[in-house]
């Protein structure tokens, strides 16, 4: 199974989705802030990063920056979750260097299978 970083900062959010993955045997990672965020990818290398837009000191976008511009950490997949789903915002996020793109609230039923289709 695989090691997936979850960076967010709402609490509600982080369990479910920490329980959603550990229920399918998955290993979770957790930062709960954009710069905690980068620095556990650069110390555990994960399998796929999920990835809140509005985060404190470091909001989504530049975590994405940051993480595709570091050579050893680019081919992670980088997967927005976030509550930003105006028309447009998906856009916005895959060109901001985004892999995948989720929407809040999550889906419970088909969460962990929208991930997984991003792992290799």
């Amino acid at each position: 199974m695989a090691r997936i970083l979850i960076i967010e900062d709402n609490a509600a959010n982080m369990e479910l989705m920490t329980y959603l993955l550990k229920a399918f045997g998955h290993t979770v990672l957790s930062a709960r802030d954009g710069a905690q965020g980068i620095d556990l990818a650069r110390q555990e290398r994960p399998d796929l990063i999920a990835c809140d837009i509005q985060l404190p000191k470091v909001n989504g976008y530049e975590v994405a920056r940051q993480l595709k511009a570091t050579p050893e950490l680019a081919a992670i997949p980088l997967i927005a979750v976030t509550a930003l789903a105006m028309v447009g915002d998906r856009e916005k996020v895959l060109a901001h260097g985004f892999d995948g793109y989720l929407t809040k609230p999550i889906d419970p039923t088909t969460f962990v299978g929208l991930l997984e289709q991003h792992l290799s």
